[in-house]
This record gives C-alpha cells, structure tokens and sequence, in this order.
C-alpha cells in the first residue's frame, strides 16, 4: 500500500472539506474537552475523599450547662460520666476501632473558637458555654457509626457527631456536576460522530469519478477506504490536542493559579500525574470514534 499517495489523497479531501472538518475539529474539541474535565473531577472527588477519611474524626460532645438535651436534664457532664466516656473508649469492644482520641477542655475548646473566629466573639460566648469533647481517630472511618451508636443516649453525652456527614453534600454535589458534564459530553461525541460520518460521505460523493476509476483498475477496498477512515482520525487528533491544550489550561491557571490558593480547606489537588493519564484517555477516544465512524460511513457508501 503506498502511504504517501493514501496521505495525499487524505489530506486533498480534508482541503476539499474544510468547513466540515472545522466543524468536526470543534464538536470534537468541546465534547473532549468535557471528558477531560469530568475524568480530572472525579480523581479530584477521589482524592478528597481520600484525605478526609484519614483525618475525619468522630466527636463526642458532653453536656454543657445549657444543653436541652435528654440526656443532659442534670446539667453539666460530671467527673464520672467524662471517665465513663473514657473508659469506653479503651475498653475491648472499643479499643480496637480506636485509633487515638484527644479530650478538649471548655477553656481549650473556648481558645480554639476564638482563634478561629476572632476577638469579636469573646463577648458573645462564655467559655461554659462550650462543650468537652472527646476527638476520636478511628482505625476504618467507616465504622463510625458503632461509635456513634455506643454513645447516642448515655448520660452525660449531648450529641456524637461524624465530620463526614458534613462534607458528604460537598462530594454528591461534585459528583452530580461530574454527572452532568460527562452527559454533555456524551451528546457532543454523539455529533462529532455523526459529524464526522457526514463529511466522510460528502468527501465521498465529491470524488465519486476518481473512486469509480479507481474501483475500475482493480484498487481494492482498503486502499480506497484508508485516506477516507484518516480524513475523520486527522480531524478528531486535532480536535483532541486542542481539547487536551484546554484541559491543560484550566488545570493550570484554574486549578493551580485561582482555586489553590482561595479554597484553603482542599489541600490535595489534582494536577501534572492526573493530566498525564488524562490525555492519552482523551486522544485515544477520539480517535478511536472518529476512524470507526469514517469506516462505517465509507463502507456503507462503497456498498450503495
């Protein structure tokens, strides 16, 4: 097969088609570049999640004085009901799920707040307002909820509380946004495909002379196929470098240039290691969809 012919013969039809392949080089370049970013998302969500659930405590509130709970009709958690607490976390039923726990006091618990939020609230809260906590670092952070079962109900205990429940919104809404871009990129590839599968056909009809000559002196289908499959595969490998060139720019002024430096609670990010498996995914779907819809559109044209 003479490569160099095949190539001429692709590149002439791209020529011959340029409004059709801007077209597909853009169809291509958006719905990849949706791919892309809802790949780079979802190891962002994964990575979030991962750094979380190591560092995720499960907090045992005590009673305070003006606790309105049930289990705090009688005030203030004592001495014994805090050294129960205690005792339950090292015993052998606990013990094993426990990784390490700290108890904050109401002045350091009280330090910490105003650190956090500033003098202002100094005349606002009373340090016996706050609540002696018990921090507790679990071996498996799945298995919160023993821990949350264990102490819901005892004397003394005002609430237990997991921190991922609180970041559980965080991660279903990236995952719905993540839901949603794959969706539209979903319908984008479908149009670049049929895109592509349009041009393949006009390209077709345009030389529709020189492909009966060519089926006249013998040409088989493959040679007359292959410059038609890498019209729509030229098309689609220049629509996904301009998607992988977008992806690299949002990652890069988006990611590491805005959003580190503003959104401080995130302190893992996706970045170079990500792009790196994210790129090929992208250029090899492109590619992939755009030379099987060449080959289905020319063959079927071959066979009318």
């Amino acid at each position: 097969m003479r490569w160099q012919l095949i190539l001429a013969e692709a590149f002439s039809g791209l020529r011959r088609n340029a409004s059709m392949v801007i077209s597909v080089v853009l169809v291509t370049f958006v719905s990849l570049t949706f791919v892309g970013a809802a790949i780079l998302m979802q190891m962002q969500i994964a990575k979030m999640q991962d750094f979380w659930v190591d560092r995720a405590q499960v907090a045992v509130y005590m009673c305070t004085p003006i606790s309105v709970s049930a289990t705090c009709v009688d005030g203030a958690a004592t001495p014994e009901q805090i050294a129960q607490v205690q005792a339950s976390l090292d015993s052998d039923t606990l013990g094993p799920l426990v990784q390490e726990y700290r108890f904050e006091t109401r002045d350091e618990a009280y330090a910490n707040l105003i650190e956090q939020m500033g003098e202002d609230y100094a005349s606002v809260i009373a340090p016996e307002q706050m609540n002696e906590t018990f921090w507790i670092n679990l071996v498996d952070q799945t298995q919160s909820d023993v821990i949350i079962e264990a102490f819901s109900g005892t004397a003394g205990v005002e609430d237990v509380a997991d921190q991922l429940q609180y970041l559980d919104p965080l991660f279903q809404a990236l995952t719905v946004a993540t839901y949603i871009a794959v969706g539209i990129a979903g319908l984008m590839l479908i149009a670049a495909v049929l895109l592509i599968a349009t041009t393949i056909r006009l390209s077709a009809y345009a030389r529709r002379r020189e492909l009966g000559i060519m089926r006249l002196v013998g040409a088989s289908n493959r040679f007359i196929q292959t410059p038609f499959i890498l019209e729509g595969v030229l098309a689609a490998l220049l629509g996904s470098g301009l998607a992988a060139l977008a992806v690299w720019a949002g990652l890069r002024f988006g990611v590491e240039g805005y959003l580190r430096e503003r959104v401080a609670f995130i302190t893992t990010w996706v970045g170079a290691e990500e792009l790196f498996v994210v790129i090929p995914v992208m250029v090899v779907v492109g590619v992939f969809l755009a030379a099987l819809s060449a080959g289905f559109a020319i063959r079927r044209w071959l066979r009318a």
